[in-house]
């Protein structure tokens, strides 16, 4: 079995085997070039992601500096924005759904280190060779999410859809579809409901008007 399929079926894996260093090398180059580009180069920045991710929607944004380990492992929804240094180590795959929102220094991470210090030295192959492993959890988040500034998403975290994730959060387990959720560890701290419009808060929002619902 390569190291990838290792890599994406969740077991251990050679994160220094050549094959996988290759795939990292790449990435890493283009996530500087990304970062090289002006913000109004906006032909050579889609050119560049569109080789580095596994999936981008349209009107996607990511302000950069991004930094992404793999990059093939990434899908982005549509009309996804992407503040200051989004930070992704998909060694497994994350996923991302449409209409997403994430604030400055957001890290995804998947990959999970054993706790023992003699095991994170090496652990033996099918030969008896000693390697240096770990493995790796994916990542999923819903449609219409809101990030706040500093969040961390660890291994094997889900995110429902319409969730608002609050600043300095790491998020270490699921969170449902239609919540709140913040703290570290994170924890869910309400359902969110009609009483959250901004309907309710005329004097912030002056003289605009909420969409109708189905809009």
């Amino acid at each position: 079995m390569r190291e990838e399929e290792r890599l994406l079926s969740g077991i251990v894996f050679m994160p220094g085997a050549p094959e996988l260093r290759a795939i990292k090398l790449a990435t890493h180059n283009l996530n500087n070039d990304y970062n090289a580009t002006y913000e109004d180069e906006t032909e050579k920045r889609a050119e560049i992601l569109h080789k580095m991710l596994g999936e981008m929607g349209e009107g996607t944004f990511l302000q950069g500096p991004i930094y992404f380990h793999y990059g093939k492992h990434t899908k982005i929804g549509k009309r996804v924005f992407i503040n200051f240094n989004f930070t992704v180590q998909d060694d497994a795959l994350v996923t991302i759904g449409d209409d997403c929102n994430f604030g400055p220094n957001v890290t995804i991470v998947t990959p999970v280190h054993p706790m023992l210090a003699n095991e994170r030295r090496a652990i033996c192959d099918k030969d008896g060779v000693p390697r240096r492993v770990c493995y790796a959890k994916p990542v999923h988040i819903g449609r219409d999410c809101w990030f706040g500034a500093n969040v961390v998403v660890c291994p094997g975290v889900t995110i429902g859809d319409n969730c608002v994730i609050g600043a300095g959060s790491v998020v270490t387990r699921d969170v449902p579809a239609n919540t709140f959720a913040a703290g570290n560890p994170c924890r869910v701290i309400r359902e969110l409901t009609e009483a959250d419009s901004m309907a309710h808060k005329p004097a912030i929002l002056a003289d605009y008007q909420i969409l109708p619902a189905d809009e």
